[in-house]
C-alpha cells in the first residue's frame, strides 16, 4: 500500500491550513493497493518529537474496507473515531511547541473490524490490531511553528 496526499508529499511540510496555525482542518488522503483480504483500515497521526514523548493527533479504526481516501476537512470518515492526546475525538493538527516535528500518518490494513468502543485510547486500539495487520503504508510529514 502507498499513502499520499495531495497537500503535501513525502518529507515535505505540512501547510498552516492543515495546522492550529490555520483551520486545523485534516488533509486530503488516500491510498491503493490494499489487500484482497482488507476487512478493514485503522488510521493513526501521531508527532514523536513532542517534548513529553509520541503524542496522539488522530485516531480511527473500522475504516470500511472499501475505502480509499479521507477527504478533506472529513468529518465523516465511515470509521470509528479514536481519542486523540487533545482530549477530542477528531483530527487535531500540528501545533508544536517549537523547533520542527515530524507528524506520521500511518495507515493499517487489516483483516477484521476491531471490536472497540468509540473514544478508544490509540495504545488500546495498536493491541487490539496486533495479531490483525495485513500491510502498512507511512506518510510523514513535517511542521515549524511560527512565533
Amino acid at each position: 500500500m502507498k499513502l499520499k496526499s495531495t497537500a503535501f508529499a513525502a518529507n515535505e511540510s505540512i501547510p498552516a491550513k492543515y495546522t492550529c496555525d490555520g483551520q486545523n482542518i485534516s488533509p486530503p488522503l488516500s491510498w491503493d493497493e490494499a489487500p484482497a483480504e482488507t476487512q478493514s483500515f485503522a488510521l493513526i497521526v501521531d508527532d514523536p518529537d513532542a517534548p513529553g514523548g509520541t503524542f496522539t493527533h488522530w485516531v480511527l479504526f473500522n475504516l470500511p474496507a472499501e475505502t480509499r481516501q479521507i477527504p478533506e476537512a472529513a468529518s465523516d470518515t465511515g470509521g470509528v473515531p479514536g481519542k486523540n492526546d487533545f482530549d477530542t475525538f477528531d483530527y487535531g493538527g500540528p501545533c508544536p511547541p517549537g523547533g520542527t516535528h515530524r507528524y506520521f500518518f500511518k495507515l493499517y490494513a487489516l483483516n477484521h473490524n476491531l471490536e472497540l468502543e468509540p473514544g478508544i485510547e490509540k495504545a488500546d486500539v495498536l493491541r487490539a490490531m496486533e495479531s490483525h495487520i495485513l500491510a502498512t503504508a507511512e506518510l510523514v510529514g513535517h511542521y515549524t511553528r511560527k512565533s
